[in-house]
């Protein structure tokens, strides 16, 4: 059954490779969406496919890459104003 999240993740989560580590993690669940940069120094991240994926990343996100320092992961259900993430997984 496919399922949908948006991520915010706060810590130190920028500069430290968290989006590529993303990245790679989600390519590897076989999630389609995007991870960028907030202003405010937290990443989003919006990851759409499988639920059973969507709550492999989501355990990821609270680790991060060994760099990050994860403080918080507030989830939230992807609505279509946010878009359907494309037939992939990017770094914005």
């Amino acid at each position: 059954m496919d399922s949908g999240a948006r991520f915010l993740v706060s810590g130190k989560v920028q500069g430290v490779c968290f989006r590529a580590g993303c990245r790679d993690q989600a390519l590897g669940l076989g999630l389609r969406g995007l991870a960028r940069n907030l202003p405010d120094g937290r990443v989003e991240v919006l990851a759409a496919g499988r639920a059973e994926a969507v709550d492999a990343l989501a355990r990821w996100l609270r680790q991060g890459p060994p760099l990050a320092r994860v403080d918080d992961v507030e989830r939230h259900a992807l609505d279509a104003a946010q878009g359907t993430p494309g037939k992939d997984f990017r770094i914005a």
